[in-house]
């Protein structure tokens, strides 16, 4: 079991606690197997994890709503753990919806091959998703892992990408190692934005429930009970990607995503997505899901861009 101490800043305790405590009771009703209480101006919470995770968020979105109406009703309460248990998803659910946002937005499949990256998720534990830019492929894959986590198939969600850029070259830039990695991963931190609010992936990136982290940060690992996305995966090479691939354990889901005609590594070596593919395309159990251009999902321009160019690379063949 696991504690949270949460702080309450600029607020009457009357008016959010309830008089004798009604709110907090009530929030402790809903979480029987969790301990809720509040000392001062202090909740403290104890229980597991993925309980402490939903009872953090509620308890943030009532001090957003007290500060923006200035009181907090049983009814508030009732209705902000109603929304928290609302974001289970089934599979099967209309409209092809993943998981609704950080803001209550709806996130699906937008296009054809998108919903094949969803089915073939479903039906296979690891799925290779090819695409140009823009695809959705990244930001659809995330939000089949934030789903996984936030229905409990997995306990954890790693994502990693070879932060090819950065070569041997760290040492030049500032800071500490996470701050040079970082800007490599700011993609995904980005997709996450969108789909968990800012406390949650807060605590859940300090408990390590969310894991981002380079490539390299995978060898010697076992990774039981989780959703691996290994991003970028075109600038991997065949050894690294061996690596990544027999890293899977347990109970776990695995997506690699990439963009084959976007390859960073050196003239001389090898892509080890693409060998990945050859090697592994009749094996069972494994899916194979490709995006074009027309699921690209960001400006109407991007798609013309990608088309462009595809034929001017065709041309000089």
């Amino acid at each position: 079991m696991i504690e949270k101490t949460i702080t309450l800043e600029n607020v009457s305790l009357l008016d959010f606690l309830g008089i004798e405590n009604k709110n907090i009771n009530e929030l402790a009703a809903a979480f029987p197997k969790s301990k809720i209480v509040s000392r001062g101006n202090e909740i403290f919470v104890k229980g597991e994890t993925p309980e402490i995770i939903q009872i953090t968020d509620i308890l943030n979105s009532l001090i957003d709503h007290f500060h923006q109406f200035g009181k907090i009703t049983e009814e508030n309460v009732r209705g902000y753990i109603s929304q928290e248990r609302q974001e289970f998803v089934p599979d099967d659910s209309p409209e092809g919806i993943i998981i609704y946002g950080a803001k209550g937005s709806l996130i699906k499949a937008k296009t054809v091959n998108q919903q094949k990256l969803v089915q073939s998720v479903r039906e296979n534990d690891l799925v290779f998703a090819l695409g140009p830019a823009g695809t959705g492929k990244t930001f659809v894959s995330v939000a089949l892992a934030v789903k996984a986590l936030k229905n409990k198939v997995v306990k954890k969600i790693i994502i990693t990408r070879p932060a090819v850029e950065a070569g041997e070259n760290l040492g030049f830039l500032p800071g500490d190692l996470k701050e040079k990695i970082d800007p490599y991963l700011r993609p995904i931190y980005d997709a996450l934005n969108d789909m968990i609010s800012f406390e949650k992936l807060k605590f859940y990136m300090e408990r390590e429930v969310i894991e981002i982290a380079p490539l390299a940060y995978m060898r010697g690992r076992t990774l039981n009970n989780a959703f691996i996305l290994l991003d970028e995966a075109q600038n991997t090479t065949p050894m690294q990607m061996k690596m990544f691939l027999t890293r899977m354990g347990p109970d776990s889901k695995m997506i690699v995503t990439g963009d084959t005609s976007q390859i960073d590594l050196p003239p001389n070596q090898r892509s080890g997505l693409k060998e990945a593919v050859r090697i592994l395309n009749q094996t069972k159990g494994i899916g194979f899901v490709e995006l074009s251009e027309r699921d690209v999902v960001r400006h109407k321009l991007v798609r013309d861009i990608i088309e462009a160019y595809g034929k001017a690379g065709t041309e000089r063949a």
